[in-house]
């Protein structure tokens, strides 16, 4: 049950007669009563009237028998309390979707999330978007939506043609994707000093994208074994990506053509220095200049603007999405604005769809800089697992740790990595979340009491009755706002209000608590697992 949603449904009918339009009645859970509306002190500024009167006829026309009490406050505040027979009955009926209805219209939602680069390992600048997105796809296929997960892999490019001339010069098989890396690095450092070099990667690339036969199969090894490795830290980090949900740039090659032609055709590309680039209105440089985007370069190549437009193109037209998520840092906010608003003009984007970039902050050491090993090199992720495994005794507790300390944080902000902080088992964090369901499946163990009908007796039971009944509202300003933090913020208090509850009521031996405790380890657990964490019985 929504209990803010209904509050608000009564409400606005009554606001409606008083004002004689649609007013929100901006219902909010409050410490002064479960919930409150202060709509009346906005509306008496437009109706020219004590904001108290209004409240007050608010109340004589409200239909709240039998659902809440509603006491007149301050100025003009209405405080609603919810009956106790409501709130028990209520949390009795909570099943393992606690109140979530499916969405009335689902929609096709492609989420595109990780992004890593083929021959080169995961690093640490991967976790937020592996995260935030896995918890996003979880989140709303829970809401009932049909999503479609995309790994978008850049798998294309000169870097190929580099690497490629260079495993043919070293020679021998069996590389790992940390010698890859490693070889990637060498690679660039002669393709900036060796002329020669540079001209022979160049050929490579146009070998590769020629289909040559012997290119193209050490390229599909490249990627084969990129993919693999992919796959084991992301089986390892407990994300839902599969293999079928790698789509390399490479997919999209021979679409680039298209285009390249349909924005000509509708005159919505400008030759600029021997490039063709398009110049969405809005967007200029420091200089104030407008700024271009690059669709194809001076040289005759396709630059990533190019592919993220067929891929979007491709997204929406033969997927059939109704949503375009992009799960990707803020860096690239100017890119995705202008590659939407070129979608936009094209047509690719019509009535009905929309693309939005979920940007993120970037990680932070204890100094405040950007999180990175003492040497000054990138974190390796599947070394920030090892590093997790060390740290805990379940692989469940450290990596939970890690997802939560990224997941409670708005996504927009950075975020400091502090493995004290994010592992401790006090406080907003994963193993204190953990610590609560291990806590009650501990009750379940020693007991085999089943559980009745709820009676709420003591403050604290109506505190974790309250609490339990906002799973709904969570869930749906998650989904609506794409803030998997609104979801963490309600299990930690969640978690905090059955830890109240715990300490000052006896569960064993009460049926009605029995019932309490269970619905808020459902709670814990199918929340949890919208993020992505698992949780451990024992603790």
């Amino acid at each position: 049950m929504n209990l803010e949603a209904l509050l608000t449904d009564r409400l606005a009918a009554a606001f409606a007669v008083v004002a004689g339009t649609t007013v929100d009645p901006v219902v909010r859970a409050s410490q002064h009563a479960d919930f409150q509306s202060g709509a009346a002190l906005a509306l008496a500024r437009h109706l020219g009237r004590p904001p108290r009167d209004i409240a007050a006829e608010v109340v004589a026309a409200a239909d709240l028998a039998g659902l809440a009490d509603v006491e007149l406050s301050g100025p003009g505040f209405l405080n609603l309390t919810v009956r106790d027979e409501v709130l028990a009955a209520a949390v009795e009926a909570l099943d393992d979707r606690l109140g979530v209805p499916p969405a009335a219209a689902p929609e096709r939602v492609v989420i595109d999330y990780s992004g890593p680069n083929v021959a080169k390992e995961l690093q640490i600048g991967h976790l937020r978007s592996t995260v935030i997105g896995d918890a996003l796809a979880r989140l709303f296929t829970f809401a009932g939506h049909d999503v479609v997960r995309v790994n978008h892999l850049g798998d294309w490019g000169t870097q190929f043609g580099m690497l490629i001339e260079h495993l043919l010069e070293v020679g021998g098989d069996g590389y790992s994707l940390g010698d890859l890396t490693d070889f990637y690095r060498v690679a660039r450092a002669k393709f900036d000093g060796d002329e020669e070099f540079q001209t022979r990667a160049r050929l490579r690339v146009v070998a590769l994208q020629s289909g040559d036969p012997a290119t193209r199969t050490m390229w599909q090894r490249l990627v084969g074994q990129s993919e693999v490795d992919f796959m084991a830290v992301y089986d390892r980090l407990g994300v839902t990506l599969a293999p079928d949900d790698f789509v390399g740039e490479s997919f999209y090659q021979d679409q680039l053509a298209s285009v390249l032609a349909e924005l000509e055709e509708k005159g919505l590309l400008v030759e600029s220095q021997g490039a063709l680039c398009a110049f969405p209105p809005g967007f200029t440089g420091r200089d104030g200049e407008p700024l271009p985007l690059i669709v194809r370069k001076s040289d005759g190549g396709f630059g990533y603007a190019a592919t993220d437009l067929a891929a979007l193109r491709h997204r929406v037209r033969e997927i059939k999405a109704n949503r375009l998520l992009y799960v990707v840092g803020a860096p690239q906010r100017t890119h995705f604005r202008m590659v939407f608003a070129m979608a936009e003009l094209a047509g690719w984007l019509p009535d009905g769809v929309t693309a939005e970039h979920i940007e993120f902050g970037a990680i932070l050491g204890t100094d405040g800089k950007m999180f990175k090993t003492r040497s000054g090199a990138n974190v390796r992720l599947s070394a920030l697992l090892d590093e997790a495994d060390q740290r805990t005794s379940t692989p469940e507790v450290g990596i939970g740790a890690i997802k939560y300390a990224d997941l409670s944080s708005d996504r927009r902000s950075d975020y400091v990595f502090d493995w004290d902080r994010m592992l401790a088992s006090t406080g907003n964090t994963g193993p204190y979340l953990q610590y609560a369901y291990a806590r009650i499946r501990s009750i379940f163990r020693r007991s085999a009491e089943p559980g009745g009908p709820v009676f709420l007796t003591e403050p604290a039971e109506r505190r974790l009755a309250l609490a339990l009944l906002g799973f709904e509202s969570v869930v749906d300003a998650a989904v609506a706002q794409r803030e998997p933090h609104r979801l963490a913020g309600y299990l930690h208090d969640l978690a905090v209000a059955f830890s109240g509850f715990y300490e000052t009521c006896r569960v064993t031996g009460s049926p009605s608590r029995i019932t309490l405790a269970d619905r808020t380890a459902t709670t814990l657990r199918v929340g949890l697992d919208l993020l992505g964490i698992d949780m451990p019985d024992e603790m």
